[in-house]
């Protein structure tokens, strides 16, 4: 039974035109302000009252954590880019030149990454869907057009495209009916992702009509997922919104139908999890039967250590909520700002999961949410007297990768899979020639079936399988100051 909550904060936004307003922006320089507003123009900049009142510590600007997870810095673009959009902005520069500036920058900053255009979108009956995303077999990622945008943005956004104005970077879909035929066609697909932006954005009148059709018995394989940002960002959607609670009865109709319901919580840091309000939000979402599972990206300074991440699992787990993802920061956007190089990456993971207990070692990671799948690293080994990344296919565009193990030269620098090269002299990792005979149109993933690809491989390892491996000494974490 749902109880009604009392008191109802309001949500109040800030973005570039009503920076002024926001509550303690005095505490920033002219320089810093100056930074936000050209930074601002080229990546989505929005946060809100309670990010800014109740998240940020301001005697720590701009070192704070939660301030670099929601405003721009000077950092976030390479320093001609930014020289040249400052000078248009004090040179009064005509607004159709600081237009194009922009659009140049921003088309520079690969604003789809892994293949989500020109591999990821499906179709159905000779027509592309630009508002749907299929890379996993067993995956449909749905984006409803009400629902592309969120309460706040976080900086190192991978999906920033969707938020700038770009109507040809955009993914959205105002028509529900799509995802049902596409479902009726595709019965191998077990799960539906409702995503953005934040589909909890939208009423949940609105959520409703999305969610309802898929509860009818001609779709009771499918489980459904909500990406969202709101339980760190704005947990007054679950507890005291207008309409907090009919969200929360449309939550146990799902559970009522027999249905899996996950929410996909992005948790950045331990400090969105410890407010009284972000307390309240979890325990009234998990009271539903929802499952709340939780992933982010490894950020530089902002989650960037052992100590942080063992926190922000252990609250989790406290929270009744599931650890799920460490993803490695995404090769878009800001990511020379905030990402982490992989054997780094890798030294945090080990370092928390060696702080915390095994109900907390459900996180896994660190992935890379790449072009051919998701790729951990999984460890650093000797292999045939080469050292090396021990690379595994959690999942893959082609089902028989995954669980493949496979092997990359260790590189201390590397941040992405496409800075590693194939180890043992090899000219190309196992995948690669698969994907690049992609079909120049059609879903990858569609190619891969209609050519009778079966699931699983039983965990096999690369064509190194027979060598001997010896595995390197989890190396002591080193920075432990967040």
């Amino acid at each position: 039974m749902i109880q009604a909550e009392n008191e109802a904060p309001v949500l109040r936004t800030f973005q570039l035109r009503n920076l002024d307003s926001m509550p303690n922006i005095d505490r920033l320089s002219d320089e810093q302000r100056f930074a936000i507003e050209v930074v601002g123009r080229v990546l989505p900049f929005k946060t809100n009252s309670y990010i800014a009142e109740q998240l940020i510590d301001w005697d720590a600007v701009p070192d704070d954590p939660m301030f670099r997870l929601t405003f721009p810095q000077q950092g976030m673009l390479h320093e001609e880019d930014f020289s040249v959009l400052a000078g248009l902005l004090k040179g009064s520069a005509s607004a159709d030149a600081i237009d194009d500036a922009v659009r140049r920058v921003q088309r520079s900053l690969n604003p789809h990454p892994s293949g989500q255009v020109s591999l990821n979108t499906p179709w159905l009956n000779g027509l592309p869907l630009p508002g749907m995303q299929h890379k996993y077999r067993e995956t449909v990622l749905f984006f409803p057009s009400q629902g592309q945008t969120c309460h706040a943005y976080c900086s190192y956004c991978f999906r920033w495209p969707q938020f700038v104005n770009l109507d040809d970077l955009r993914f959205a879909s105002k028509e529900s009916h799509a995802v049902l035929d596409y479902l009726r066609q595709h019965p191998h697909v077990t799960d539906v992702l409702i995503t953005g932006g934040d589909p909890l954005i939208m009423r949940t009148g609105v959520l409703r009509r999305y969610i309802e059709p898929l509860l009818a018995p001609e779709f009771e394989h499918v489980n459904i997922r909500l990406g969202t940002k709101a339980p760190a960002y704005w947990p007054y959607r679950f507890t005291t919104d207008s309409d907090a609670d009919d969200l929360l009865r449309l939550f146990e109709e799902v559970i009522g139908a027999r249905r899996h319901l996950a929410l996909m919580a992005h948790y950045s840091h331990p400090r969105e999890l410890s407010t009284a309000a972000a307390e309240r939000a979890l325990e009234r979402i998990t009271a539903t039967g929802a499952v709340v599972r939780c992933q982010s990206p490894l950020i530089r300074q902002v989650n960037d250590s052992a100590n942080t991440w063992a926190e922000l699992v252990r609250r989790q787990v406290r929270a009744g909520a599931i650890p799920y993802y460490m993803f490695v920061e995404r090769d878009t956007g800001a990511r020379d700002f905030f990402s982490v190089p992989l054997a780094r990456a890798l030294e945090v993971f080990n370092g928390a999961h060696a702080r915390v207990s095994g109900l907390s070692r459900t996180l896994r990671g660190p992935v890379m949410s790449a072009l051919p799948g998701k790729i951990m690293v999984d460890g650093v080994a000797h292999v045939a007297n080469e050292k090396v990344f021990v690379l595994k296919m959690l999942q893959g565009r082609n089902p028989d990768w995954v669980n493949r193990v496979f092997f990359a030269r260790f590189d201390p620098a590397a941040t992405w899979y496409d800075d590693l090269s194939p180890a043992f002299g090899a000219r190309e990792f196992f995948f690669e020639p698969e994907m690049s005979a992609a079909p120049e149109t059609g879903s990858f993933i569609d190619h891969v079936l209609g050519n009778g690809a079966q699931h699983g491989n039983g965990g096999r390892l690369d064509e190194t399988a027979d060598v001997e491996v010896t595995v390197l000494p989890r190396q002591p974490e080193h920075v432990d100051s967040a």
